[in-house]
């Protein structure tokens, strides 16, 4: 049988130790006399169970819906305020300031380093490599490794490249690295792409972990939900250190909303429509003159590079229109980031880049 008290071992000792917040008991059909509440809704409250009241502690309910959701069990979710939390709740749990390490694979999602820095871990960087269409190389990244990492941080598709990682090499880090280090897979943009998530690999990786999110394909970025999904032992630990009440009333009654069949399919549609606009902006904005590159994207956007980034940038902004400027982080000195917006949006776009200079 295989050993997996290290999926908490190599935890911070102070984690492991840690008793978990008590919190007021959580009996809905009574009438709540113990949490120090108002008796009395706000002006304007439209909300179900009335905010007000505070929401379920460790909402099971929300958790069973996700984990029914994503195809886990209950015990292998926890659900948190966006990816960004949980990024968080994993270095605080698994790093010990001035002493551990993260792995991160620049260019990438930057909460990664600012979540590790924030908490004193190192940060070891491995970049993707610009040559081979931005792919990372498990050997490279093996070679950086040292008694201190503690997570490995892979964005799938990646964040602002937007290209899917190869899923076996994943599979075979994880399996490396079982008894080392977790590695942590954020999939934010994978309803974007072809390839399926990692999720159903978690039971054959326990040190697997995958992020997920309703902020994009649902349309519920202002709600700020995500899901960590892994190991039982994982998701326990992480639920010692999560704050009670994390998720709010309304984020709670917003994500039932988007659960429902009807949401979904409509979901499934715009992502559709969004699939079929990338591509068309993508063969546009590559014909278009000052247009060096367009990367392949598996995401909801595409990363674009200009022999003049700078005109590029006023341009789309005398056009009333906002991207990612990119040219600040290494490599990507002629780069931007572009959201793939509604057919209209996409037009203004790709009118303004082909106004003269």
């Amino acid at each position: 049988m295989r050993r997996l008290s290290w999926l908490t071992e190599i935890a911070r000792p102070e984690i492991r130790a840690l008793k978990a917040y008590e919190h007021a008991v959580w009996e809905p059909g009574l009438i709540r006399l113990h949490a120090n509440e108002l008796p009395w809704r706000a002006c304007g409250d439209s909300s179900i169970a009335g905010l007000n009241r505070y929401p379920e502690p460790h909402p099971h309910q929300l958790t069973a819906a996700l984990a029914s959701f994503y195809g886990v069990g209950p015990d292998m979710l926890l659900a948190g305020r966006g990816s960004d939390e949980l990024i968080d709740l994993l270095i605080r749990s698994y790093c010990r300031g001035g002493q551990d390490a993260v792995i991160i694979c620049p260019p990438t999602f930057g909460m990664y380093a600012v979540a590790a820095r924030i908490q004193g871990a190192r940060v070891l960087q491995v970049p993707l490599q610009r040559d081979a269409g931005y792919r990372f190389d498990p050997v490279v990244l093996g070679e950086q490794l040292d008694p201190g990492v503690k997570l490995v941080f892979l964005c799938s598709p990646n964040n602002p490249t937007g290209n899917c990682l190869d899923r076996p090499a994943i599979l075979g880090l994880a399996h490396a690295l079982e008894g080392r280090a977790l590695v942590v897979v954020d999939e934010a943009y994978v309803e974007f792409a072809e390839a399926p998530s990692l999720t159903a690999a978690i039971t054959d990786h326990p040190g697997l972990v995958v992020l997920r999110t309703l902020s994009k394909a649902h349309g519920l970025a202002g709600a700020r939900c995500g899901a960590l999904l892994g190991h039982a032992a994982v998701v326990a630990l992480l639920r010692k250190v999560i704050q009670p009440y994390a998720v709010t009333q309304l984020t709670i009654e917003a994500v039932f909303r988007s659960l429902e069949p009807a949401a979904l399919q409509q979901s499934r549609e715009r992502v559709a429509t969004l699939r079929a606009e990338r591509a068309r902006v993508a063969a546009a904005l590559a014909e278009s003159d000052g247009v060096l590159k367009v990367w392949p994207s598996d995401a909801n956007f595409l990363l674009v590079e200009f022999q003049d980034a700078a005109a590029a940038l006023q341009r789309t902004h005398a056009a009333g229109l906002l991207v990612r400027d990119l040219r600040a982080a290494a490599g990507l000195a002629r780069a931007l980031r572009i959201s793939i917006g509604s057919c209209e949006q996409n037009d203004r776009l790709l009118s303004s880049l082909r106004s003269p200079q």
